[in-house]
């Protein structure tokens, strides 16, 4: 049981990519705070934080049902204190939380524009400011956030300007903690996926079914995840990651077994040539 004994403090973790980490990590028997804002189930999305801590359970580790709007710095705080009341620790911070809107600059109400924000931006900040202090208790801290590789490019800003800037930005912060927390050896780096990834947002806001069928299992940002948090946090930092090339590192080269539809033509993820 590799993380045994182990904290991870998880954000949008009632569903999609945020519950596929979470319950690898729960395999080989992590402590998992289930960090969302989600506790009624909504029939479009599916999963609420109690639902995915029961599966953590299920699965060997041990859940924590937190509700949490990362958008608020006093509800963070509350999530972190139950976090180390309860499990003693934090030993890393995966920063899955994310809102998105692929609207041009006319078509951006400014709501979306500020919870965009608020949560990829902000929020992520606000997350990993509070846990660091407990990070840099642990003997091998990591801060993995799902963000994309940087590539100033303008086409990646033309057609939703706003929700790039927010993904870079993360991106940036990733960039940052990696050499601001090095002294303390806490890694930071950004996970992005190669392909789409199977989830209700590609479901009901990118593609529809048919992009769902060129997507990716949300199990290899998992299993990615589950490979870096191996590695030597002082050493395995400042990088910005493709799920498919940490697999290889991993020395899993075959993703066959990741498709939604083994063999089929797959669809390459936003921000990537």
């Amino acid at each position: 049981m590799l993380f045994q004994n182990k904290t991870f403090f998880i954000t949008g973790a009632s569903r999609g990519i945020g519950r596929a980490i979470a319950l690898k990590l729960a395999s080989e028997g992590a402590n998992i705070a289930v960090v969302a804002k989600s506790v009624t189930e909504d029939n479009r999305l599916g999963g609420t934080i109690h639902s995915v801590a029961e599966e953590v359970n299920a699965a060997g580790g041990k859940g924590l049902a937190i509700q949490c709007d990362i958008r608020d710095e006093e509800q963070i705080i509350h999530a972190v204190q139950q976090t180390t009341s309860i499990f003693g620790s934090i030993d890393g911070v995966i920063n899955n939380a994310s809102a998105i809107s692929l609207t041009n600059t006319t078509q951006t109400d400014m709501k979306r524009f500020a919870l965009m924000h608020d949560i990829n931006v902000k929020g992520t900040f606000m997350v990993t400011k509070h846990c660091a202090p407990f990070l840099k208790r642990s003997a091998n801290p990591h801060i993995i956030t799902l963000s994309p590789p940087l590539d100033m490019q303008a086409k990646w800003f033309a057609p939703h300007t706003a929700y790039t800037i927010s993904k870079f930005n993360m991106s940036m912060l990733a960039l940052g903690w990696s050499a601001e927390f090095k002294e303390h050896n806490i890694a930071s780096n950004s996970l992005w996926p190669a392909t789409t990834i199977a989830t209700a947002a590609v479901q009901n806001l990118l593609g529809g079914d048919m992009l769902m069928k060129m997507s990716r299992k949300p199990e290899i940002v998992a299993d990615a995840v589950h490979y870096i948090l191996q590695q030597p946090a002082a050493t395995y930092t400042g990088q910005q990651l493709l799920d498919e090339h940490v697999l290889q590192q991993a020395g899993i080269t075959d993703l066959t077994a990741y498709a939604i539809t083994p063999g089929g033509k797959l669809y390459k993820d936003l921000f990537l040539d």
